[in-house]
């Protein structure tokens, strides 16, 4: 083993304990600085959220149906001209249209059912799903764009029932079933 000349730092005293002497000793009650930052960035950061959520106004929508969250209709004007219902599915282009069919009931796989003997018929069914609200009354036919009115009222009458309505409440779905505890199944 190498052996190294020995200078004056190797001759220092045993009882001179000053390793670390130049840091202080921590002071108390530093944990709370932590905390109150996090809690601070936890405030403003909500309060942005809430902030921006504020400016994009009723252009943010979330699935499904709520009674404080009505969908926009627009009633046919009385004497106003009505398209005529579309009741041949296989005219309808399944690339641009795609039917969405809602539960609004408390009868368990509804959307389903309705949807597979929409389907058998010939009509272009997307998804298939429950609302929010499990007590909508009216079963209803929603359209989005005033050309797709003849699709609506052809599904109306497929359906059973007359209410078709020109709403913005389902964006990315240009017809929207929502099915009504007044709806009733065609007897075979």
């Amino acid at each position: 083993m190498a052996r190294f000349p020995t200078d004056q730092f190797d001759e220092l005293p045993d009882d001179l304990y000053r390793v670390g002497a130049h840091r202080a000793a921590p002071r108390k009650g530093r944990g709370w600085i932590v905390v109150a930052w996090a809690a601070l960035a936890c405030v403003v950061l909500t309060a942005a959220g809430l902030f921006g959520l504020s400016q994009l106004g009723g252009s943010v929508s979330l699935p499904g149906l709520s009674a404080q969250d009505a969908p926009d209709e627009a009633p046919a004007a009385e004497g106003e001209a009505q398209a005529d219902p579309v009741t041949d599915p296989s005219t309808i282009d399944a690339s641009t249209i795609s039917i969405t069919v809602l539960n609004g009931t408390a009868t368990s796989g509804l959307a389903n059912d309705v949807g597979d003997e929409l389907e058998e018929a010939g009509w272009p069914i997307g998804s298939r799903t429950n609302t929010a609200e499990s007590n909508v009354e009216t079963t209803t036919v929603y359209y989005g764009a005033a050309e797709n009115e003849g699709i609506a009222r052809g599904l109306a009458q497929a359906l059973g029932t007359t209410e078709v309505s020109l709403s913005d409440a389902f964006p990315g779905a240009p017809i929207t079933i929502v099915l009504g505890s007044d709806y009733t199944p065609p007897t075979s």
